[in-house]
């Protein structure tokens, strides 16, 4: 990428992520004989950090892990990928947060959060990075931390003309000071339903939920819906994406790999829907692997995977 690497902020979780792979996910009550077990570093901040330098961006990462083993590895995995961990906070208050994943053959998952430190992750802790966030190409938040933590980083970022996106993940309602705010929102279909009260099951109604959210003061809205692709919004063109076809084996981190990889497109000076046809490769590279941030595709990884793409 050269010496002028984008700089990319991201303010969210860090979590260990307990996978199993299953052959089925199991009903209500019901007890499933797994397959594999992983044990890896997770968090949708923390994926996206992740996800972001292994594209070749200088990021730096802002959250809060516990006093235990599971810090220490997800540290130490940072500073292997590549991650700047100043701003990461240890906590005595609360343990490092947990993911309880289950993964079917589909590669469809279910997945259990205990955030943990998560949820003392404070407006102080980001203004503590105000000097990054302002001079980064783009700022990335989650909703697995405080809704007041995630307002204070949308207000600096706002304030200094750095590109705010925003991953509505886990949903919640979002009031329309902080919308307003938003450059670009990344939820999937459950979490704009949640948003919107629109049920997403086609590209009409992904339509209608993104037409919402605009109205609502959203800049743009790319709705990821899985295997059938994305929609993309932003006021002036509505376009339908789809997927890239591949052997998908966990999708547990696609949407986080989107998002990282969205924002080194915003971050590199990208129009949106170039930055979005980008995320969409290295999102649909991420699904072909297990776990999270181990699942994250190289910048090599993903040049390479585009061009066999377009020499089919």
């Amino acid at each position: 990428m050269g010496r002028n690497k984008p700089k990319i902020v991201v303010v969210g979780s860090s979590n260990m992520d307990l996978v199993v792979k299953s052959p089925r996910i199991p009903a209500v009550g019901e007890t499933v004989l797994g397959e594999d077990f992983i044990m890896t570093p997770g968090g949708k901040g923390a994926n996206q950090a992740v996800a972001a330098a292994k594209l070749g961006a200088e990021v730096y990462l802002v959250a809060r892990l516990g006093q235990d083993v599971f810090a220490q590895q997800s540290l130490s995995n940072f500073e292997k990928e590549g991650v700047h961990t100043e701003y990461i906070v240890r906590t005595a208050e609360a343990p490092s947060g947990v993911a309880l994943i289950t993964v079917d053959r589909a590669g469809d998952n279910v997945i259990v959060v205990a955030p943990g430190a998560n949820q003392k992750l404070s407006a102080q802790d980001v203004q503590e990075a105000q000097t990054a966030i302002v001079s980064s190409g783009a700022l990335v938040a989650q909703l697995e931390v405080p809704l007041e933590t995630v307002e204070c980083a949308a207000r600096l970022a706002h304030g200094s003309g750095v590109p705010f996106v925003l991953n509505p993940a886990p949903a919640q309602r979002l009031d329309t000071e902080l919308l307003a705010m938003v450059d670009v929102l990344t939820p999937n279909e459950t979490e704009a339903e949640i948003l919107t009260g629109v049920e997403v099951t086609d590209e009409d109604s992904a339509r209608s939920a993104a037409c919402e959210l605009l109205e609502r003061g959203v800049k743009a809205v790319i709705l990821t819906m899985g295997a059938r692709g994305f929609l993309l919004s932003d006021g002036r063109k509505t376009e339908f994406v789809p997927a890239i076809k591949v052997n998908a084996v966990d999708a547990t981190a696609a949407g986080d790999a989107f998002t990282g990889a969205l924002a080194v497109g915003l971050a590199q000076g990208q129009a949106l829907f170039d930055a979005a046809l980008f995320a969409n490769y290295v999102a649909a590279l991420s699904v072909t692997k297990m776990g999270a941030q181990s699942s994250m595709p190289t910048r090599r990884e993903v040049e390479s995977f585009i061009k066999q793409e377009s020499d089919r």
